[in-house]
């Protein structure tokens, strides 16, 4: 599969040969990563295209924040919580009305889901002075409880990528499809 296409040429307009080809890498090593999640490329490639510019965009790592989607919304683009949070990212509809245009269909649109999430990620790690953990405790309302944190946590892990040191699973959260490079 080719992953450099017209479409995304803008986003290297800015990145030196050496960055874009480590983004290629990269874009496809999750693409690997995700075919068992979401099997149409097309959407699999937009979902990490727009999580990669979204995160950089709010100062996140591209990996946290499909860690974040993995354990919201398993990558469930029309998720509903019990408590009314939408989307991948699962953001509550009171945030639209907070920082957004009052819309709260947006929260089922990829890039919009996207960008309140990490928007709201990057508010409370400023809130709690860069502390991930607190900062993930706000954005799941359990904070001072360590379950949704540590899963977080565990799943940005197993998100993470080495050019140097790559070892893959098809899946990340069960190792099945393992692959060294």
């Amino acid at each position: 599969m080719k992953f450099f296409d017209v479409a995304s040429q803008d986003r290297f307009s800015l990145a030196t040969g050496g960055e874009q080809l480590a983004y290629l890498k990269w874009l496809e090593e999750m693409s690997h990563r995700l075919a068992g999640r979401i099997p149409e490329p097309q959407v699999r490639i937009e979902l990490i295209e727009t999580a990669y510019y979204e995160a950089k965009r709010a100062g996140l790592e591209p990996a946290l924040v499909l860690g974040l989607v993995q354990v919201e919304s398993n990558f469930r683009k029309y998720a509903i919580s019990s408590a009314g949070a939408r989307g991948l990212m699962q953001v509550m509809p009171f945030w639209v009305r907070s920082i957004g245009d009052s819309d709260s269909r947006k929260l089922f649109h990829l890039q919009s889901n996207l960008r309140y999430g990490c928007t709201i990620l990057r508010y409370y790690l400023d809130r709690e002075q860069g502390d991930l953990f607190l900062a993930l405790g706000r954005y799941n309302g359990s904070r001072g409880r360590p379950d949704y944190p540590n899963a977080v946590l565990a799943a940005w892990k197993r998100w993470q990528y080495s050019e140097a040191t790559v070892t893959v699973a098809g899946d990340p959260e069960t190792g099945t499809g393992t692959r060294s490079r």
